[in-house]
C-alpha cells in the first residue's frame, strides 16, 4: 500500500507497506501519538504547531492504514475522538450538555458528491439531486458555546474534547458583538459559533508589535486562541475579537425552527451576528459550485476561512441521519486548498531593491501551498529574522494567501538540529560589496551605493512594470540581459535602444525585437502620471502622481515647483512634496528626464477637465465588473467629476457601486455602515446628477419638512 505522507515535525516520512505488519503497527502508533499531541495543543492549549493541511494529511494516512489493517486499530485511536480534554487549572472545566462534535472532511469535489449520495441512500432516495442543504463559511477561529438563562449571558465554554471544555466567560464577555441580554429568549438557550479575529485587526496588531520591536503574531487563529486564554480580561478586550453564530445547542422551550436556516434567521433576530454568506442549496452539483465560488473569493473577506460547511437543512432529517461517535452524518466540512504548509529552509539570502532596501528572503525546499509551488518567501527585515529565529536547516511553516507574497511564519522548534546557529545579517551588499547601512530609527537596512547593479536593475524593472509604464517585452530577464550587454544603464536608455544589437543577442529573433520595439513605442505615449510612478520616487504612489500631473500639467512645471506649491495640491501633502522636490534636485534625475525628453516620452499632463464637477468631495467605491465601464474607466469617470475612488469602504463613502462578482467584504461593510448601494444604472445617474439615487438631498429634505402655504412653521 502506498500512502502520501505529510512533512510534519516529529513524524518520520517512511511509508510502510502492507506486507510489513511490524512497520505498519509502528507507523500507526507514531501517527496516533503525534495526532494526540497536536490535539492537546490545539483544543486544550489553543496552539497550532503545524498547518491544518499537514494535520489533515496525518489523520487521513492513519485512517487509511486502519482501514487496511483493522486488526491493528487501537481502542483509543484519535480518529474516533474529538479534540482533547482541558488541561491545567487556569480555567474551570465545563461539561457540555449537548456534545460539541467534530466534522468529517471532504477534500475534493468527488468526496463531497460521494457524501451527498450516501445521505440520499440513507434517506431512501434515488439520488441527492433534490436534497436541501445549507452552505456556510468555515471560519478559521475558536469554536465557542454561549449559554443564556432567561435571556442573560451566563457562560462561555470552549469545545475541549467535545464533552468537557473550559470556562472562558469573563474573556468572551468582552467581545462587543456578543449580546449580554436577549429579548424574547427561551429559559435556556445555548448558541454555538466561532470566535475570530478580523484580518484588519490582526494586521493592526502586528504593526503595533513591529513598532514596539516585538515579534509578529503568526496568524489570526492562533492569536485569537491566545487572546481567549488571557488571565486578564482587559487584555482580551484590547484584541478586537468578533463572533459568528452558526448552531443551536441546548434549547429549553424554544420556538419551532424546522430548518437550520430558520434557526440561523431566529438567532439573527435575537441579536447574534450570523454570517451573511450562508446559502440554501439543492443538490450535490450546487455544493461543488459553492466551493468553487469561495475558493476564488475567499480573500474578499476580512476574516480567514479554511473551508465550507454543508448541513442537511431539515432538522427532522438531521435527527434521522444521526451521528457517529465523533461527527454528525448530516454535516461535512469541505476543505479549501491549504495556505500553510511546512518545508525545509535551505538558505537565507538578501535581495537589494530599487531604493537600495536590502530584504532577507528564504530559499525553500519547494512546497505546494496556496495554489502554487513556493520556492522562496519573504522574511521582511533583519529584526523579523531575529525575532522569528528562523535558521537555515529549520523545518518552517510557510504561508501563502491568494496573491500575497509567500512568507515564513516561523520554525518548528521540535525539528531543529542541536548544532543550529542563528543567522546573521550581512554587513556588505551581496551585489556590489559596498557596506550596508541601517539608518537610525528605521527597521530596514540599505545599500546606499546609487550605482549598485542590483538597484539599477530593480529600478528599470519597476519602470517597465504594468503598474508604471507597462512596457511589453521588457521583463526581468530582458532587463538583466540588456544591462549585462551594456545596452542600457537606466530606464531612459530604453527609449534609445539599438535594436540591431538587440537582434544579435541569443534568443532574440525578429519577432521578439519587433515586439520589444512596439512595447517601447507604446510607452512613449503613456500618461504623465505613469511616468511619475515609474521614477520610483519614495512616497509617491499612483494617486499622488495623478494629482501632480493634473495640477501642474507638465513635468517641467512639477520640477520647477517648490515644496509649498506641491504640498498644496489635494492628495499630495508635505511628505510627498518634500520627497518629489528632493528627487528632482538631484542632477542624475535631471539627466534622466533629458533622456526621456529626447526619446520622445510624453511629459504633458491631462488638460484641466471641463466636465461638471458633480461628485466634488464624494468618495465612491466600485466593486465587481460593470458592463459599460472597465475598472480604470469607472475610476476615471469618478475622478474627472471631482470625486475620489478609494479601494475600501468607510463611513465617509458616499455610495458603493456593485457589478457582477463583487467583493463580499465591501458589500458587508457597506451594509453595516448604512452606505447606499447602487447598480450600474444608479452609478450612471450619480455621475450625471451628483445625487445618490434613493437618498434625499438637503433641499429635498427641507421641502418635505416645510409646511404648506405661507403660515409659519409653528402656526397652530
Amino acid at each position: 500500500m502506498s500512502v502520501p505522507v505529510a512533512r510534519v515535525a516529529g513524524v518520520s516520512e517512511t511509508v510502510p507497506t502492507s506486507d510489513d505488519p511490524t512497520r505498519v503497527a509502528a507507523r500507526m502508533a507514531e501517527l496516533a501519538d503525534e495526532i494526540r499531541r497536536l490535539d492537546v495543543r490545539y483544543h486544550a492549549e489553543g496552539v497550532s504547531d503545524v498547518p491544518d493541511a499537514d494535520y489533515d494529511a496525518m489523520v487521513r494516512e492513519l485512517r487509511a492504514l486502519e482501514a487496511e489493517h483493522p486488526e491493528l486499530v487501537a481502542d483509543d485511536s484519535p480518529t474516533a475522538s474529538v479534540g482533547a480534554a482541558p488541561i491545567g487549572a487556569t480555567f474551570a472545566p465545563v461539561e457540555h450538555r449537548v456534545p460539541m462534535m467534530s466534522l468529517d472532511n471532504a477534500f475534493d469535489a468527488d468526496e463531497l458528491r460521494g457524501w451527498a449520495e450516501r445521505l440520499a441512500r440513507s434517506l431512501e432516495r434515488e439520488d441527492a439531486s433534490d436534497l436541501e442543504f445549507i452552505g456556510e463559511l468555515k471560519i478559521d477561529g475558536i469554536a465557542m458555546s454561549l449559554r443564556y438563562e432567561d435571556g442573560v449571558f451566563v457562560q462561555a465554554a470552549t469545545r475541549g474534547n467535545g464533552k468537557v471544555g473550559e470556562d472562558v466567560t469573563a474573556n468572551v464577555a468582552t467581545i462587543a458583538s456578543i449580546p449580554e441580554r436577549l429579548d424574547g429568549a427561551p429559559p435556556v438557550l445555548e448558541v454555538r459559533g466561532e470566535v475570530y479575529m478580523p484580518n484588519s485587526t490582526f494586521e493592526a496588531l502586528n504593526e503595533a508589535q513591529e513598532a514596539a520591536g516585538k515579534p509578529r503574531y503568526a496568524n489570526p487563529r492562533n492569536t485569537t486562541a491566545g487572546s481567549l486564554r488571557q488571565k486578564d480580561p482587559t487584555i482580551t478586550a484590547s484584541r478586537g475579537l468578533d463572533f459568528w453564530a452558526y448552531q443551536l445547542g441546548e434549547v429549553v422551550d424554544g420556538p419551532d425552527t424546522p430548518r437550520q436556516s430558520d434557526a440561523l434567521d431566529w438567532l439573527g433576530e435575537l441579536g447574534f451576528p450570523v454570517n451573511p454568506e450562508r446559502r440554501r442549496i439543492v443538490g450535490a452539483d450546487a455544493l461543488v459550485g459553492f466551493v468553487e465560488q469561495w475558493t476564488e473569493h475567499r480573500h474578499d473577506l476580512d476574516y480567514d476561512i479554511d473551508g465550507l460547511v454543508f448541513k442537511i437543512d431539515g432538522l427532522d432529517l438531521q435527527r434521522a441521519l444521526g451521528s457517529t461517535s465523533k461527527a454528525p452524518r448530516w454535516a461535512i466540512a469541505s476543505k479549501l486548498p491549504p495556505e500553510e504548509r511546512t518545508t525545509t529552509l535551505l538558505a537565507i539570502e538578501v535581495s537589494v531593491g530599487r531604493t537600495g532596501k536590502a530584504t532577507p528572503f528564504a530559499v525553500l525546499d519547494p512546497v505546494f501551498v496556496g495554489g502554487s509551488t513556493v520556492q522562496m518567501a519573504t522574511l521582511h527585515n533583519d529584526d523579523q529574522v531575529r525575532l522569528k529565529d528562523v535558521r537555515p536547516g529549520d523545518t518552517v511553516i510557510v504561508r501563502k494567501a491568494g496573491d500575497v507574497i509567500p512568507e515564513v511564519v516561523g520554525p518548528v522548534l521540535a525539528d531543529r538540529a542541536a548544532d543550529s546557529e542563528p543567522w546573521v545579517f550581512p554587513s556588505d551588499c551581496p551585489t556590489c560589496a559596498e557596506p550596508l547601512v541601517r539608518p537610525e530609527g528605521e527597521a530596514h537596512t540599505f545599500c546606499v551605493n546609487p550605482f549598485c547593479p542590483a538597484r539599477q536593475q530593480a529600478q528599470i524593472e519597476y519602470f517597465a512594470s504594468r503598474g508604471a509604464m507597462d512596457i511589453d517585452g521588457v521583463g526581468e530577464r530582458t532587463v538583466a540581459l540588456l544591462i549585462a550587454e551594456g545596452l542600457i544603464v537606466d530606464s531612459g536608455d530604453l527609449f534609445h535602444l539599438d535594436f540591431e544589437k538587440v537582434g544579435e543577442l541569443e534568443g532574440y529573433g525578429q519577432t521578439s525585437v519587433d515586439n520589444m520595439r512596439a512595447g517601447i513605442d507604446a510607452a512613449r505615449g503613456r500618461p504623465l502620471a505613469s511616468l511619475l510612478v515609474g521614477l520610483g520616487v519614495r512616497h509617491l504612489g499612483p494617486s499622488g502622481a495623478e494629482a501632480l500631473a493634473r495640477a501642474f500639467g507638465h513635468l517641467d512645471a512639477i520640477m520647477a515647483a517648490d515644496v509649498e506649491a506641491m504640498a498644496a495640491v489635494d492628495g499630495v501633502g508635505p511628505t510627498i512634496a518634500g520627497s518629489v522636490a528632493a528627487y528632482f534636485d538631484d542632477e542624475r534625475a535631471k539627466a534622466l528626464i533629458e533622456k526621456f525628453r529626447s526619446g520622445g516620452v510624453n511629459l504633458v499632463g491631462p488638460e484641466v477637465s471641463e466636465t461638471e464637477q458633480t461628485l466634488a468631495g464624494m468618495a465612491v467605491v466600485v466593486t465587481g465588473t460593470l458592463a459599460g465601464f472597465s475598472r480604470d474607466e469607472a475610476a476615471d469617470a469618478i475622478k474627472s467629476r471631482g470625486g475620489k475612488s478609494p479601494g475600501s469602504v468607510s463611513k465617509k463613502t458616499a455610495a458603493v457601486v456593485v457589478g457582477e462578482s463583487p467583493g463580499a467584504s465591501k458589500l458587508t461593510k457597506a451594509t453595516d455602515l448604512g452606505v447606499p448601494i447602487l447598480d450600474e444604472a444608479g452609478f450612471v445617474s450619480l455621475l450625471e446628477t451628483g445625487v445618490v439615487p434613493g437618498v434625499p438631498t438637503e433641499d429635498a429634505a427641507s421641502d418635505e419638512a416645510a409646511p404648506e402655504g405661507d403660515a409659519p412653521a409653528d402656526a397652530g
